[in-house]
């Protein structure tokens, strides 16, 4: 199973990815994954991606807990799917991107900045792992 995190945009601040790069280094002793910022306008998602699941972060999403999300992660994890992971830019999604998700979901209904929504998307897949791995992290 491979896991691809793509943030649209580059981080203000330098150091803002550091959280999420630890839990997703954390998290690579259980499946592949590349973190990486990406420019809509270059990058081909669907092309590069064609078979994964596509899960695009939204705030009008799906709203779910942890213990559904990482049903969701073990459900691909059995079924040997990838999971791309996209989070939109200051702007959002890009407009043409959105409809063509496998599913939207949001991490919360607050507002909160994009480095931060980072960590805590890294964050709820290193718990999805450790919980389905038996790792005492999730208590």
């Amino acid at each position: 199973m491979r896991l691809d995190l793509l943030y649209i945009g580059k981080a203000r601040d330098e150091h803002s990815n550091a959280i999420a790069a630890e839990f997703l280094k954390r998290t690579g002793r259980w499946a592949t994954i590349d973190i990486r910022e990406i420019d809509p306008n270059r990058y081909d998602l669907f092309a590069r991606h064609s078979a994964a699941q596509k899960v695009f972060l939204d705030p009008a999403g799906k709203t779910w807990n942890s213990a559904r999300f990482i049903d969701f992660v073990a459900e691909s994890e059995r079924l040997s799917r990838d999971i791309v992971f996209l989070l939109g830019g200051h702007d959002g999604l890009p407009p043409l991107w959105k409809p063509r998700a496998d599913l939207l979901l949001s991490l919360s209904a607050m507002t909160f900045p994009h480095e931060l929504a980072r960590a805590m998307l890294a964050e709820q897949v290193y718990r999805a792992f450790a919980t389905l791995r038996g790792h005492p992290y999730p208590r």
